[in-house]
C-alpha cells in the first residue's frame, strides 16, 4: 500500500508500507509551532511494532521534534499521536514515559555512582530493577556499578543511559542521535547493542541518525521528513534501491 508521497516544495515517489505487524506508534496530521515558525506541518507516520525504525532527512527537518512529541516532552498544536491505538494525549505523561523510553545524544547521568545512575528512573517510578542484570544487558560489567558516572567513557556513558530506560521497563524505545558524539567502534558497539536489544526483547525502537550507511546496518524501516513534512516510509532493501534514489539524494542536499 503506498504511504503518503509529497512535501509541499520536493515531491517524492514514497516507498511502500511494510507488510509487518500492526503500528506500536501511529502519528497523524503533527504539527508543533514556536513563535510562529513552523517545525512539524501535518506528519503522519507509523512505526511497525517490534521492529527497529529510523528517522531521516536533511538538517531541521523535524526528527528530533517529532521524538519529542511522542515522549510528550513538548506537547502538538495540533494532530495526534496514538499507542497501540489509545490517543497519548490523554495519558498521564510520566506513565506514558515509562512506555515509551527515551535515550538522548549526550547522556545525562544523575546519581553519585553508575548504580544510581541506572536505577534513577525506576525508583522515582517506584519499581525494583535489578542493576546486575541491566547492566549485562547493555554489554557493560556489573563491576562498573560503584564507578562514577563521569568516570566512563562517552561510550558506556551512553550504554549506562540505555539501561536506564530499560530499567523501566518500555515498550519502545526512542534514540535522538545516539552514536552522534560516539567514536567509530563505540558507534558500531551501539548499533549492535540497539539490534540485540529489539532481537532480544522484541523492543521497537525508533532512532534519529544523520549516517545513510548506519541507517543501512541497523534499521527495518526507514521515515523521511524533510521541512517538517512527512515526505514518506520505506523497508530498508527498498530505500536503498533505485526506488529510494531521490529520497536519498534530497537527505545529502543535492537536486
Amino acid at each position: 500500500m503506498p504511504t503518503s508521497s509529497t512535501t509541499a516544495s520536493t515531491p517524492i515517489c514514497a516507498g511502500r508500507r511494510s507488510s509487518l505487524e500492526r503500528p506500536k506508534i501511529r502519528v497523524r496530521g503533527l504539527c508543533y509551532a514556536v513563535g510562529g515558525t513552523e517545525i512539524l506541518n501535518s506528519v503522519d507516520a507509523e512505526i511497525p511494532d517490534g521492529g527497529i525504525t529510523a528517522v531521516v532527512g536533511p538538517s531541521g527537518a523535524g526528527k528530533s521534534t517529532l521524538l519529542r512529541a511522542v515522549n510528550r516532552l513538548i506537547e502538538p498544536t495540533a494532530g495526534e499521536i496514538f499507542l497501540d491505538g489509545e490517543p497519548t494525549g490523554g495519558m498521564d505523561p510520566l506513565k506514558l514515559r515509562r512506555r515509551v523510553g527515551m535515550v538522548f545524544q549526550l547522556p545525562a547521568l544523575f546519581g553519585a555512582s553508575v548504580e544510581e545512575a541506572v536505577l534513577y528512573g525506576a525508583r522515582l517510578a517506584g519499581l525494583d530493577a535489578d542493576v546486575v542484570r541491566l547492566l549485562e544487558m547493555v554489554g557493560l560489567d556489573p563491576a562498573l556499578s560503584a564507578r562514577y558516572p563521569e568516570s566512563l567513557s562517552v561510550g558506556q556513558q551512553q550504554r549506562v543511559s540505555i539501561a536506564r530506560a530499560l530499567a523501566l521497563e518500555p515498550e519502545a524505545l526512542l534514540m535522538d542521535e545516539p552514536t552522534s558524539a560516539l567514536d567509530e567502534a563505540a558507534r558500531r558497539r551501539i548499533e549492535d547493542l540497539v539490534r540485540d536489544l529489539n532481537a532480544q526483547l522484541g523492543l521497537t525502537i525508533v532512532f534519529v541518525s544523520h549516517d545513510l550507511a548506519q541507517v543501512g546496518r541497523v534499521a527495518d524501516h526507514v521515515i523521511l521528513l524533510a521541512e517538517g513534512r512527512s515526505v514518506g516510509t520505506w523497508g530498508r532493501e527498498e530505500f536503498f534501491s533505485a526506488a529510494g534514489e531521490r529520497a536519498r539524494r534530497l537527505i545529502a542536499g543535492k537536486p
